[in-house]
């Protein structure tokens, strides 16, 4: 595989533009494929008519759309003349959209039409005109906008004396504002250069071997880091074929598409198959009382593992090399299944502020419940660790590190250390070979009656044990221990018919169930860590659009 020798997104189109201009390179799963030749003409054509209309380098140009091969032809586009992309999350609140592009100062606004209903009737004082991806007339009487495909066709026949190649491009430019999904307060917009996210692309393919041969299924929103970098520009510059799928991704897209795609890498985050596991595989084994009692034999669990992982393989097309999980902890039981079930995986960590890779786990050398080792062009240090266990807080230096917080100084300021080291805010340890271990957030961090460290994160998996919990929090509540759950109230219902009892019965079901997962918990844990209080969290916990539980919500 040949990479560019600059690490600039542009150098990085020309570079896969030139080795793969005839093969595959961004489709949706039932359409025509675009090539790599016609994703740089169409990048470069768009390039032109922003030159056209008024945007030059330094620009901000926000991209507020689904998957689609067009999100990349207006990323590219953007890079092409020096402008910085604003991508921007679905799943955002308007609200939140609207802080973004204010923040941002975005003049330009890609935008699909399923999404349009987040800026109507909005002023934003710097926004000049918006293009509208799938070309669908939309009600914005406030702004100009212009179809994607006539901005194009316009730019072959008006633009054509507008030369890209004088303009200037160096690795140190900005190319991306990410604005993060915290679980506190607005999203910091996290200022990210050419060099950061083409090195962490290069960092990715030196610890996962993608080729050309590779078919990616994208489920995961371009406009997150890490299906940016891992999903996107990493893949594209190794001349992979990446397709997308229209709508969200369930079981009746996905399936259809993995049949028809046989993707060999996909990218998830881990609740997604946590959620497989859960409703599917542990599902199965404990609706029969033969195997859910098997199940319970660790030489028995791992032949229904097996069992379970091959028709799940098959499921997921047959031909994957891999799936890679990022974005949040992997359950060690899901970890478990996807080991003894012989399904193919790998984890990483990292941080928007990072590009976002810290660490990868080698292909064929996972460690269970453990983040990897520290990718090429990065390095780690545990500061201030624990002299008994080790942990401490994770910083972080390298070529993937973020500028620092868009028009945020102070906050910048605090996110790094006196001798330039990110604070990534997560607490962790080393093992001997060089294995991160991650036992949770700083901040969530609960301070014991003697001054014990008391990770919440460890205390949750070990509920998340329990066949009857979906999700569950642990925060301090008047130096207590204490415990949100959200119960799986459909499995309860097929093992005890719990929608048929009535409210006094349910209650008292609930509460034995509770009861029962704190005994069971207190006997795992340290007894300065022990849950003295279990709540019922009867709807489903608020996330964040990255699928974190926004904590702060919970924890008063």
């Amino acid at each position: 595989m040949q990479l560019p020798e600059k690490r600039t997104i542009k150098a990085l189109l020309e570079n896969s533009k030139s080795l793969y201009a005839e093969e595959i390179a961004l489709s949706f799963v039932d359409e025509k494929p675009f090539t790599y030749e016609q994703i740089g003409q169409q990048a470069t054509d768009l390039a032109k008519a922003l030159i056209a209309n008024g945007i030059k380098k330094g620009d901000r140009v926000a991209i507020l759309s689904e998957n689609s091969p067009r999100w990349g032809v207006a990323y590219f586009s953007v890079a092409l003349i020096g402008a910085i992309n604003v991508p921007i999350l679905p799943d955002f609140h308007k609200n939140e959209v609207h802080h973004i592009i204010r923040n941002s100062g975005s003049k330009v606004l890609f935008i699909s039409s399923k999404l349009a209903h987040k800026i109507l009737e909005t002023d934003f004082k710097e926004l000049q005109f918006i293009v509208s991806l799938d070309d669908q007339n939309l009600p914005l009487k406030t702004y100009k906008v212009i179809h994607f495909s006539k901005i194009i066709s316009d730019s072959k026949s008006k633009n054509k004396s507008i030369n890209l190649d004088k303009i200037d491009i160096n690795e140190e430019d900005l190319i991306e504002i990410l604005y993060t999904s915290g679980t506190t307060g607005h999203s910091k917009g996290v200022m990210l250069t050419n060099k950061n996210i083409v090195s962490n692309a290069i960092s990715a393919l030196q610890m996962i071997d993608i080729s050309s041969s590779d078919r990616l299924l994208s489920i995961l929103p371009m406009s997150h880091s890490y299906e940016c970098t891992c999903g996107f520009i990493a893949p594209f510059s190794a001349g992979a074929k990446i397709f997308y799928i229209k709508g969200l991704p369930t079981a009746q897209t996905l399936l259809p598409a993995v049949k028809q795609i046989e993707p060999t890498i996909i990218l998830s985050v881990p609740l997604i198959m946590d959620k497989i596991y859960k409703k599917k595989v542990l599902a199965e084994i404990n609706a029969k009382k033969v195997t859910s009692g098997l199940y319970k034999i660790p030489a028995m669990r791992k032949v229904l593992n097996k069992v379970a992982g091959k028709k799940l393989y098959k499921a997921f097309g047959g031909k994957l090399r891999f799936m890679v999980f990022g974005g949040a902890a992997t359950p060690i039981e899901v970890e478990q299944f996807l080991t003894e079930g012989g399904f193919p995986y790998t984890t990483g960590y990292g941080q928007t502020e990072t590009s976002p890779i810290l660490t990868v786990n080698p292909i064929g050398k996972v460690r269970l419940n453990s983040a990897g080792i520290v990718v090429p062009e990065v390095e780690l240090r545990i500061d201030d660790p624990d002299p008994a266990t080790g942990i401490g807080e994770i910083v972080a230096r390298g070529t993937n590190i973020m500028k620092g917080y868009y028009r945020n100084e102070e906050a910048t300021k605090n996110v790094f250390t006196s001798d330039g080291w990110i604070i990534t805010g997560d607490k962790g340890y080393l093992d001997k070979d060089g294995y991160l271990f991650i036992k949770g957030r700083s901040k969530n961090l609960i301070v014991g009656p003697s001054g014990e460290n008391i990770y919440p994160e460890e205390i949750e998996f070990y509920i998340s044990q329990h066949p009857y919990v979906l999700e569950s929090l642990v925060f301090e509540k008047d130096n207590r221990v204490v415990a949100r759950v959200f119960l799986d109230y459909d499995t309860m219902d097929k093992e005890f018919s719990y929608y048929e009892m009535d409210e006094e019965q349910a209650s008292q079901k609930v509460q034995g169930i509770l009861d029962e997962i704190r005994k069971e918990v207190n006997t795992k844990v340290a007894s300065y860590s022990r849950i003295h209080q279990m709540i019922e969290q009867k709807e489903e916990f608020e996330k964040t659009p990255t699928k974190k539980i926004k904590r702060y919500l919970y924890t008063q």
